[in-house]
């Protein structure tokens, strides 16, 4: 197996794995379960991939929400501007995943902190113990124990 394959295969691999996450944010984005669906809306709003509503209102309207969203809103966690370019870098070699971000919040319980910065986050975590994580601008602090 050439190098160029393996690189090829890894990020076939990576976007698949996107791919999977976009689907179950989207179900979870889609829930009616406020404890699963809001951190997944505030992402969205957050990275401004939908925009002029409120996050009351967004929740009442869910069912609006599509994958293209979420795929986008991971692209911009990513720092990209959309999928497309996102994908582009991801089977060039050139760009990075945000999945382990997503995946601490997966195995996080409940509740989980959020603030308006990582900064934030961070400086509450070393005063009141857990682990800050960086959600594209946002910070979340995971509650251990």
């Amino acid at each position: 197996m050439t190098s160029a394959h393996t690189s090829s295969d890894a990020a076939e691999a990576v976007i698949s794995a996107l791919l999977w996450q976009a689907k179950r944010l989207h179900r979870g984005a889609c829930s009616d379960a406020k404890v699963t669906a809001l951190p997944i809306l505030r992402r969205l709003l957050a990275s401004q991939v939908i925009r002029d509503v409120s996050l009351p209102a967004l929740f009442k309207q869910r069912a609006m929400i599509q994958r293209k969203h979420l795929l986008h809103m991971l692209a911009m966690e990513a720092g990209e501007a959309n999928w497309q370019d996102y994908r582009r870098l991801l089977v060039a070699g050139k760009g990075h995943s945000v999945i382990d971000t997503d995946k601490h919040l997966r195995d996080a319980g409940y509740p989980n902190l959020w603030f308006s910065s990582f900064d934030q986050a961070q400086r509450h975590a070393e005063q009141h113990g857990g682990r800050a994580v960086a959600v594209s601008t946002q910070g979340v602090v995971l509650v251990e124990g």
